[in-house]
């Protein structure tokens, strides 16, 4: 007899059924928040966040890390400083918010603002790309050009953010982790590639490539659907700012608002920046790994998976605790993992058996994914404390925030650099540079305080700071990326 044939069981279904549902639930999360939210708006955040900052980011990074360090020869602390000057136009995002929610261009208020941060990304990489042998001054001015570019269309793209988790309240975690996914996705393609397009075609080469990055957000403010003002009277921008400034204020006198934004610059500030430090160590020094440039590109590709793993581990099991219990954990484990980087410089990883390049890769990983789990936490609360009508000017003043307080992170790691006298042949006390920034990360536990204990879907904003008619009328009309124009507020007060 022939063997029977068996149909399958309801048993032996659901396995397979499981698993297609896991494989195909991201493309379905990701076609609802195109559904919702429209998919120009989609399409903004992944090109801005994954394309730009993402991709273009790392190859930015590692692009100049050999351009500071192979081309011009600067000193280890002198590239720390660097880095902090090109992230300048970062603090001012204040500036870019107000300019895109009270002074539209041919009648839009986020359009214009893509196009123009294109173009000037463009020009910037462009310049530096095509002229060798550029002195500090202009190559500073055109990489600081080129850092104005990415802040714009971050702001901008964050005012979208801002206001759609206003209309959206149940989705304001999802858009963070579209956010962050998209960041860590274009991250580690990026990271990927740039030690090989380093090696390949030099730190000038990769900043030609850096055109594609910003030709793309150029057509973000093509695509973008936006509604058009068809009557503004710019004469009033004066009165609009003053409005705007009101409610800035009014918003940051609440203790909701500027308790967080205390912790968020206290514990950004206190977590001295000396990568620079450990570029130079891991590259250079007789005593350390002397990694290549495609290691190099390797390592930070690799440490992105962390950073991917990190936003996944949020959006699928951390989005609904409280702001404070994950920042504390995210805290405690930043101490623990900045030991690695001790355990390194100090060869304590070859003593235990472990190789140079298997150790780095998991520090990195380990950093970035920690580093997300603190990160995310803050876009979301930072999201929910923006009043209406302003939501892009408030969410770039937060950023602004937390940009200063990398900034002073990166120009106090410079100085212990320069103290320590670690320079680009010298790393003698490279590892007493690691354990005071160590200690110092402990420093943020004590001010958790500061930060609320509600849950990411609670509100943050009082009533009298929420509660606006003209608030309640753009929250009607979810497809309308325009934020509500001061002009038209009847308070006078934002």
């Amino acid at each position: 007899m022939g063997e029977e044939e068996r149909l399958p069981t309801h048993g032996e279904e659901a396995p397979e059924s499981e698993v297609r549902s896991i494989l195909y639930s991201p493309v379905h999360w990701f076609k609802m928040l195109a559904r919702e939210l429209h998919w120009s708006f989609v399409f903004g955040v992944v090109s801005v966040y994954g394309v730009s900052q993402g991709l273009g980011g790392a190859l930015a990074r590692v692009g100049t890390q050999f351009y500071m360090k192979d081309v011009q020869k600067v000193q280890p602390s002198e590239a720390q400083v660097y880095a902090g000057i090109t992230s300048l136009p970062w603090i001012v995002k204040p500036l870019w918010g107000i300019l895109t929610d009270v002074v539209p261009i041919s009648g839009y208020h986020r359009r214009p603002y893509f196009v123009f941060a294109g173009s000037l990304g463009i020009i910037s990489m462009l310049f530096l790309s095509l002229h060798p042998g550029l002195h500090i001054v202009l190559a500073l001015l055109s990489l600081t050009a080129s850092s104005a570019s990415v802040a714009i269309a971050d702001v901008t793209i964050d005012a979208c953010v801002a206001q759609k988790s206003g209309l959206h309240h149940s989705l304001a975690a999802d858009m963070q982790s579209l956010c962050s996914l998209s960041s860590s996705i274009g991250a580690l393609v990026g990271f990927s590639l740039s030690g090989i397009f380093v090696h390949l075609i030099g730190p000038q080469g990769v900043y030609g490539l850096l055109t594609i990055p910003a030709g793309l957000v150029f057509v973000v403010g093509i695509l973008l659907k936006e509604q058009c003002v068809s009557v503004f009277a710019y004469e009033q921008i004066s009165q609009n700012l003053a409005n705007a400034g009101k409610a800035m204020w009014r918003t940051l006198k609440c203790p909701d608002v500027w308790r967080p934004c205390l912790y968020m610059f206290l514990s950004f500030s206190l977590g001295l920046n000396v990568s620079e430090g450990m570029f130079y160590w891991v590259t250079d020094s007789p005593s350390g790994p002397s990694f290549s440039k495609q290691i190099i590109g390797y390592i930070m590709a690799i440490g992105s998976v962390g950073s991917l793993l990190g936003a996944i581990l949020y959006q699928y099991g951390l989005k609904d605790y409280p702001f404070r219990d994950l920042l504390f954990w995210a805290q405690i484990l930043s101490c623990l993992s900045g030991m690695l980087d001790l355990a390194l410089v100090l060869r304590w990883n070859l003593w235990l058996g472990v190789p140079d390049f298997v150790f780095v890769v998991v520090d990195a990983s380990v950093s970035q994914m920690i580093g997300r789990f603190k990160w995310m936490p803050l876009l979301v609360l930072s999201s929910k404390m923006c009043p209406p009508g302003i939501e892009g000017t408030f969410f770039a003043l937060l950023m602004s925030i937390d940009n200063a307080g990398l900034l002073t992170s990166s120009w106090l790691g410079g100085l212990l650099l320069h103290v320590l006298n670690v320079t680009r042949t010298e790393f003698r006390n490279m590892w007493l540079a690691i354990l005071i920034r160590n200690v110092l990360r402990i420093a943020p536990l004590f001010l958790l305080f500061l930060v609320p204990r509600t849950d990411p879907s609670s509100s943050i904003l009082s009533d009298d700071v929420d509660n606006t008619k003209e608030a309640v009328e753009a929250r009607e009309d979810p497809d309308n990326v325009e934020l509500v124009a001061l002009v038209d507020r009847k308070d006078g007060g934002g």
